[in-house]
Formats: C-alpha cells, sequence, structure tokens
C-alpha cells in the first residue's frame, strides 16, 4: 500500500467533520473537485472506500469511521508539534477563527483587529459574523467576542473594551416636533424602532437608574432583525427614537444630527470580551492576539 499524504488525511478529517466536500473545501481554502480528488486519491492508495457520498449527503463508512477514530488524534498531536515550533518564531504565524457579532465587529475592527495585523503580518484571521449565542466549540471557532455578561460561565473571559452604554436617540426635528420623553414609560407614546433577536423574540429596551431597573416593549411601525444600525439611519431621518451603541451615535451626536435621551437612565454597564474554553492549547498567534486585544491601549475610546 501506497504511503497516505499527509494533506489528503488532514483533507479527510475535514470531510468527515463537516460530513460535506463543498464546506470542507471552504475550510480548507481548496475547491470542491480538489477536495474529491484527494478523498478519491487516498481512497485509492488505501484500497478501502472511506465515504459513501450521493448528490445528496456525504457518510463515512464503518471502514472509514475506524479510520478517522485512529487518524484524528495523530493529525491533533502533528498539528501541536508544528504549534510547538512556532512559539519559537519571532513573529507568530497561523489563522484565527474568531465569531462575534455584528457590533462586537465593529467595536474590534478598526481599533484592535486591523492593528494587530499590521503587526503580525503572518497571522490571518478568519472573522464569523453571528449575533446569536453559538457555541464555539462545536463550531470549531478559536475564540469568540461577546459582551461579558453573555459569555458561558464555563469559559475563560478577557476584556477587550472599556464599559459601554446603550443611549434612546433622536433627530432634533423629531423632538420638536413630539416632546421628548422624561421617563422609561413615556416612550410608549413614541415611535420607536423595534429590535428582534436571533431567536425571534423583541427586545424590551431596558433602563435603570437608582437601583430601580425597567424594561420598556416599546410601541413603533418598524421592526428590524440583525442590522440595527438602520434604527439608527431611521432615527437621523426623523421617523423616531432608536437604541443604539454610543460608540456608534457618537459622529453623528457630535455634528448635531441626533440627541440623547433618558440620559439619566441610561449607565454604562461592562463591555465586549474575548473567551475562549479552558484547556485548550492557545497557538502563538492566538496568544499575540489575546495579548493585544487586552490591552486597554488598543481599546475603542
Amino acid at each position: 500500500m501506497a504511503r497516505p499524504d499527509i494533506a489528503n488525511l488532514n483533507t479527510a478529517l475535514w470531510v468527515a467533520r463537516h460530513r460535506n466536500f463543498r464546506r470542507a473545501a471552504a475550510e480548507l481554502g481548496m475547491s470542491p473537485s480538489a477536495v474529491s480528488h484527494a478523498i478519491s486519491d487516498l481512497e485509492d492508495r488505501l484500497g478501502v472506500r472511506l465515504f459513501n457520498r450521493t448528490t445528496r449527503s456525504v457518510s463515512l463508512t464503518p471502514a472509514g469511521e475506524e479510520f478517522i477514530h485512529r487518524v484524528e488524534p495523530a493529525l491533533q498531536q502533528l498539528a501541536l508539534a508544528l504549534e510547538a515550533m512556532n512559539q519559537h518564531r519571532e513573529t507568530p504565524s497561523g489563522r484565527i477563527r474568531l465569531n462575534t457579532s455584528v457590533g462586537g465587529a465593529h467595536l474590534l475592527l478598526a481599533p484592535i483587529l486591523l492593528p494587530f495585523l499590521a503587526l503580525y503580518p503572518e497571522v490571518q484571521v478568519e472573522l464569523a459574523l453571528d449575533d446569536g449565542l453559538i457555541d464555539i466549540v462545536d463550531h470549531e471557532f478559536d475564540i469568540g467576542a461577546r459582551l461579558i455578561e453573555s459569555v458561558p460561565k464555563d469559559m475563560v473571559a478577557v476584556l477587550c473594551s472599556p464599559p459601554l452604554r446603550l443611549v434612546a436617540v433622536a433627530s432634533p426635528a423629531y423632538v420638536a416636533a413630539h416632546g421628548a420623553p422624561h421617563v422609561p414609560e413615556d416612550l410608549l407614546g413614541h415611535a420607536c424602532f423595534r429590535l428582534r433577536f436571533p431567536n425571534g423574540g423583541i427586545y424590551k429596551w431596558e433602563f435603570s437608574k437608582d437601583g430601580v431597573t425597567k424594561e420598556i416593549d416599546v410601541r413603533g411601525q418598524l421592526t428590524l432583525s440583525g442590522h440595527h444600525d438602520l434604527a439608527l439611519q431611521g432615527a437621523i431621518a426623523g421617523h423616531g427614537v432608536a437604541l443604539v451603541a454610543e460608540h456608534v451615535a457618537r459622529p453623528h451626536l457630535e455634528r448635531a444630527a441626533l440627541v440623547t435621551l433618558l440620559d439619566d437612565w441610561t449607565p454604562p454597564f461592562p463591555g465586549l470580551a474575548l473567551f475562549y474554553p479552558p484547556g485548550r492549547p492557545i497557538t502563538a498567534a492566538l496568544r499575540a492576539f489575546i495579548d493585544h486585544a487586552k490591552s486597554p491601549d488598543h481599546w475603542p475610546q
């Protein structure tokens, strides 16, 4: 039997994980046809069929199940050995898979991530945006970033932003026409841009003052899912009140396109955190990113 190529073994591992040639190809930066050719070459060398494939599905054969079960630990040890050598390099290299929300990406990209990539040109970062709270281990991400209150309790969390604040905003023209709310309940008489969570629930606007917390199920004709910056655009256009992150609204506040409402009811809260599972080996590239992101010198202002 001819000795299998390590690259083909790795390709088989990703196909087994995804049960899909196209997704494995995307993961590996290959074309689906190249993945198919690699699997066929591996099966020819072994003289055994590893995968059952139809036009609709890919599954492991019993021989394939046993083969992957035996090969995966060996490939993981090989990856760790290569990474151990990477620790001795002056410049970290490799890929980091980072999952965060759209809002988290706005916080991370310009002040933290782009300068980091400039410092470490041999590191590649794959940034995946997902407003749902996915399991980063199951989805094979190296690290996640969410508001610290949303980080799973079994994860290691590292702050990477100052405290944040949500602010209720409207255009000066809207306030002149409809008046300003004085307490959160006054919003029930205003046109507000409602927000829907990925799980289908409607977000109740949260306010707090002197230890008193209020949740307001605001009213409005427009409900938005996903891209909350559209609510900001609607507020700038004078069509209602939006609840948005202060750092996103700041440029529009500074040029007086918006004004804040209920300021004494919108205190700051703990900010964004990177998180990753304890006990997992941390690559040199990932360690460099964590160290860079946790420094307040690099935090968004």
